[in-house]
């Protein structure tokens, strides 16, 4: 096989000659055949500038996200102290109204210091590339579990976790988007007296495939306003009810599209949710 390119430089042609060979073994003729191939090398070179492009847009976002983190961290950090050398030194002549406010100011500044940081988290996932190895969910989602149980022991929660789930994937991406899923369930069963939070997975009849839920019991939502949940900054409760960025089911849903998967969810408000996602 090779490749020949016409004189006007925008023409391509691959060409393959096979060798008509007598009884003697001799060569007495070729049969050459012709693909137009333009098109596929016009569509190569458009996808190796775009790629290029791309690549120097993601530096450039890179620069950008450390450059935002820097900037805009300082600030916050010389707000934020102030606030509280005020708060500690000036207490005793500050009236209530005054202490509240300076309280309000630290807790935003903290709160904005959270966003930054979880929109850099989200710019980072966008960008990193795929490592699939073996991955145990069941494992990491029991860890996490721990983890959730022991930072709020006066909880009682009952976790539900399916033995033996596995998956190929990223295994530091998955346990970001479990974690995500299994906090958010912690979050919004914080009101319930007997909170339950569920993970396991259902097999499709169509194609044998597993799909992933974690299911809880907590605050739900209207499902008229899913499909606002997985956007970022995007909210369904108030901040004074559940506190949060909004930036959880955004990482969530970048990690399963990164891994050519599907999520969504169910719910019903004041009687729980469950996320599915698919790998």
């Amino acid at each position: 096989l090779e490749t020949i390119t016409l004189v006007d430089g925008r023409h391509y042609f691959e060409t393959q000659k096979i060798p008509l060979k007598n009884a003697d073994g001799e060569i007495h003729g070729v049969i050459v055949t012709f693909r137009n191939i333009s098109e596929l090398v016009a569509t190569k070179k458009a996808l190796s500038q775009r790629t290029i492009e791309l690549d120097a847009a993601n530096r450039e976002l890179e620069c950008f996200s450390y450059s935002v983190s820097h900037d805009l961290h300082a600030p916050l950090r010389v707000i934020n102290g102030f606030s509280q050398i005020l708060l500690e030194r000036y207490t005793g002549k500050l009236d209530e109204k005054g202490k509240h406010y300076l309280e309000r100011i630290c807790a935003n500044s903290e709160h904005m210091g959270e966003l930054i940081d979880d929109m850099l988290k989200l710019s980072r996932i966008t960008r990193s590339q795929i490592n699939r190895t073996q991955v145990n969910l069941s494992a990491i989602a029991k860890r996490i579990a721990l983890e959730l149980s022991s930072s709020q022991p006066e909880r009682i929660v009952e976790f539900a976790i399916a033995p033996g789930l596995l998956a190929k994937g990223d295994e530091k991406l998955i346990q970001i988007l479990i974690e995500n899923l299994l906090n958010n369930a912690w979050k919004y069963t914080s009101k319930h007296p007997k909170a339950r939070i569920e993970f396991g997975a259902i097999t499709s009849e169509k194609d044998n495939k597993l799909t992933y839920f974690i299911k809880d019991n907590g605050a739900g939502f209207d499902m008229a306003y899913a499909d606002k949940l997985f956007g970022a900054f995007q909210r369904l409760h108030s901040e004074a009810d559940f506190p949060g960025t909004g930036i959880g089911l955004a990482t969530v849903k970048r990690i399963v599209h990164k891994h050519g998967g599907q999520v969504w969810t169910e719910a019903t408000l004041a009687q729980g949710a469950t996320f599915y996602f698919t790998l």
